[in-house]
C-alpha cells in the first residue's frame, strides 16, 4: 500500500487528485471546530460517549461533540439515499422510470436526494437541539426559542449541504466515494481521543497491582482489532470469478476472461445505513422526551433504537443484513447484466443468454450477500455484544463498525489508486507503441 501511494505522486494526475481530497478533509475538520452560534458546545461533553452522540459523532467526524456547523454530518443525506432507493423498488412509478433513464434520470434522482436532505437536516437539527436541551443537566441553548430553534436549524441544514457538496466535489474530482471519505477522515481523527479513553477506563489511576488488570484488556482490545482488521481485509478483497465466453471471438484464450463479484458486493454501505437508521429515530424520539419520557410507547421506541441495549442491537444486525441483500442488488443489476452480456455478444457457459442469465446471477448474488451479510453483521455485533457482556466502555461498542468503515474504505481508494496508475501505464504503452508516421 506504501509503495502504491508512493508511486501514486510520481504521477501529476493522480497526485492532484490526492492533494485536492486532502484539501477537502482539511477543510472538512477545520468547519467541524466552527460552534454554532447561541450553543453552549461543552454542554454535551458529559454525554459525549453514549449511542446517539456517538453515532452521530461518526458521521460528523467529532463535529457533534462541539456542536459545530457539521454536527449533522452526511446522515441525513445517507437517510435520504435510503429513502428514493427504496421508492426505486415498484414503489413510486415516476422513481423507476428515472433509474432507468441512465445519467439523466440519475442527476434527476440525485436533485430529489438533495431535496429531501434539506427537510430531514432541518427536522432532525431541530429534533436534536431541542431534545439535548430537554436534558435537565445540559442546558445546552442559551437562550431558548423558535427563532433561536429555526436559526440554529438553517445552520446545521446548511452545513450538511456543504459537506454533501464536498462530498460531490471529491466523488468527480478526487479519490474515493466523497460521501464515505468523509465519514473515514472523521473516524481516523477521533482515533487518538478513543485510544487515549481507552487509558483513561483501564489504565488511569490504577494501583500497581491492578495494573496488570487493565493492560490485559487493553493488549485484548488491540488484538481483537488486529484480528478484525485483518479479516475484514482478507473477506472485502475476496471475490467470485465467472467465466465469461465470447461468440465473436476467433483467437486468444477463452479461459482468461472472467465475471469478478466481490464476496461482499454491498461494502461497507450497509454498515453506514443501518447506523444513519438508527440514529434518526432516535433523534426524533429525543424531541418528546420531556413530556413523554415516562410513557409506554416512548421507553419501548427507546429502547429498541438504542444500540447499547439488547433489542437495538439485535435490530443493527437485523438492518445490515437487509441492507446487504439490498445495496447488493443495486450494485449488480443482474436484469442489466444480462443485457449487457448479450449486446457484448458473450455468455456464461452451461447457462442460456436471457432469462436464464438473470436467474443465474441473481441466485449467486443471494448466495454471496448471505456471506457478507453475515460477516459484517459479526464484525458489527462483537463489540456490541461485548460492550454488554463485559461492561466495556461505550465507545468500544461502535469499534466494529468504525473499523468496518476505516478498512473498506481505505481498500476502495488503493484499489483506484491501483485501477488509475494501471490505465495510465496501458495507456501511455498504447501511445510509446505506435509506428511513427
Amino acid at each position: 500500500m506504501l509503495s502504491t501511494m508512493k508511486n501514486a505522486f510520481k504521477v501529476k494526475d493522480i497526485r492532484n487528485k490526492i492533494l485536492f481530497t486532502l484539501m477537502v478533509l482539511v477543510v472538512f475538520r477545520l468547519g467541524s471546530y466552527i460552534t454554532v452560534p447561541g450553543v453552549n458546545a461543552k454542554a454535551l461533553q458529559s454525554v459525549a460517549s453514549s449511542g446517539l452522540v456517538s453515532i452521530l459523532n461518526m458521521f460528523s467526524g467529532g463535529g457533534l461533540t462541539n456542536y459545530s456547523i457539521f454536527a449533522m454530518g452526511v446522515s441525513p443525506y445517507i437517510t435520504a439515499q435510503i429513502v428514493i432507493q427504496l421508492l426505486q423498488m415498484d414503489i413510486v412509478p415516476r422513481y423507476v422510470e428515472w433509474s432507468k433513464q441512465g445519467e439523466v434520470g440519475r442527476r434527476k434522482l440525485n436533485q430529489h436526494t438533495r431535496y429531501l436532505t434539506i427537510i430531514l437536516a432541518f427536522v432532525q437539527s431541530i429534533g436534536i437541539t431541542a431534545g439535548f436541551n430537554t436534558l435537565s443537566s445540559l442546558n445546552l441553548v442559551q437562550n431558548p426559542g423558535v427563532k433561536t430553534y429555526a436559526m440554529i436549524g438553517l445552520i446545521l441544514t446548511g452545513g450538511t449541504m456543504l459537506t454533501t457538496w464536498m462530498g460531490d466535489m471529491i466523488t468527480d474530482h478526487g479519490l474515493g466515494n466523497g460521501v464515505s471519505m468523509i465519514i473515514f477522515a472523521g473516524i481516523i481523527a477521533r482515533m487518538p481521543t478513543g485510544l487515549y479513553q481507552l487509558y483513561q477506563t483501564y489504565l488511569q489511576n490504577l494501583t500497581a497491582s491492578d495494573w496488570w488488570q487493565g493492560a490485559l484488556v487493553v493488549l485484548a482490545v488491540l488484538i481483537a482489532v488486529l484480528v478484525i482488521v485483518t479479516w475484514v481485509t482478507w473477506v472485502q478483497q475476496a471475490d467470485r470469478k465467472i467465466p465469461i465466453q465470447y461468440t465473436r471471438r476467433v483467437s486468444g484464450d477463452p479461459d482468461s476472461s472472467y465475471l469478478p463479484l466481490k464476496v461482499n458486493v454491498a461494502g461497507v454501505i450497509p454498515v453506514i445505513f443501518a447506523s444513519s437508521f438508527i440514529a434518526t429515530p432516535q433523534t426524533v424520539l429525543m424531541a418528546f422526551a420531556n413530556n413523554h419520557s415516562e410513557d409506554t410507547w416512548y421507553q419501548v421506541l427507546t429502547d429498541v433504537f438504542n444500540m447499547q441495549t439488547t433489542s437495538g442491537t439485535i435490530l443493527y444486525t437485523i438492518l445490515i443484513i437487509l441492507f446487504t441483500f439490498f445495496y447488493a442488488f443495486v450494485q449488480v443489476n443482474p436484469e442489466k447484466l444480462s443485457e449487457n452480456l448479450q449486446k457484448q455478444g458473450s455468455y456464461i457457459p452451461g447457462v442460456w443468454p436471457g432469462h436464464e442469465t438473470q436467474v443465474y446471477v441473481s441466485n449467486l448474488l443471494m448466495r454471496l450477500s448471505t456471506v457478507g451479510a453475515l460477516f459484517l453483521g459479526l464484525v458489527a455485533l462483537i463489540p456490541l455484544v461485548a460492550q454488554n457482556v463485559w461492561n466495556l466502555n461505550e465507545s468500544i461498542g461502535l469499534g466494529g463498525t468504525s473499523l468496518l468503515i476505516v478498512v473498506g474504505v481505505a481498500i476502495q481508494t488503493i484499489q483506484q489508486v491501483e485501477g488509475l496508475m494501471m490505465k495510465r501505464t496501458y495507456v501511455g504503452f498504447i501511445q510509446n507503441s505506435r509506428p511513427a508516421e
